[in-house]
């Protein structure tokens, strides 16, 4: 699967949900999905997971989506422990699979061919796991993963980009969509 095509069919399932996503997939999903409660980061690495916890956990009764990359999750496995323990039941948690670090240049994730992030995810303790390789299996999945208590961990194999990533891709533009989300979110 490609990613701009697993995130095109959960943009046409979005509602109201709080999507918080990082380097390349951030801009796939703002120009699939623009939105005021897009929450994305240019430099923050590992750290999707607790950031979309507290969003989580601030807004209890709004879904969060967190769109992670594998090599950024594997920079912080501690965090699906710490989501697991917490349990809210809004959060779905996507890892965008490619088996590289994209964003550095496309080195490839120390075991890729034999970690399992889906079973990682289990042991940690989140109630529903989900692992898909396949887009027609994504689009069947993605409306009942919206309407799912979690938190829940999807582990989204995908094939790695064309083209390298471009260095210090927007993070400008990051930081001013950060304000409108703020606002976004403090208004509703």
């Amino acid at each position: 699967m490609l990613r701009p095509e697993c995130l095109r069919v959960l943009a046409a399932h979005r509602t109201d949900e709080i999507v918080v996503s990082i380097f390349r997939a951030a801009f796939e999903w703002m120009a699939l999905s623009p939105s005021d409660l897009n929450f994305t980061f240019v430099k923050a690495m590992g750290q999707l997971a607790p950031y979309g916890l507290g969003l989580a956990l601030a807004f209890p009764k709004r879904r969060v989506i967190v769109i992670d990359g594998d090599g950024g999750l594997l920079m912080n496995l501690g965090c699906l422990v710490t989501v697991a323990n917490a349990g809210p039941r809004n959060l779905i948690h996507l890892t965008c699979n490619n088996g590289i670090y994209e964003t550095t240049g496309g080195q490839a994730i120390p075991a890729s061919e034999r970690i399992s992030f889906s079973g990682l995810a289990r042991a940690a303790g989140y109630p529903i796991v989900y692992e898909v390789d396949d887009l027609g299996e994504w689009e069947i999945l993605v409306p009942r993963l919206l309407s799912a208590e979690g938190p829940v961990f999807v582990n989204l194999i995908v094939a790695p980009p064309p083209e390298p990533y471009p260095e210090d891709w927007g993070a400008a533009y990051s930081r001013e969509r950060q304000k409108s989300f703020k606002q976004a979110v403090m208004s509703r």
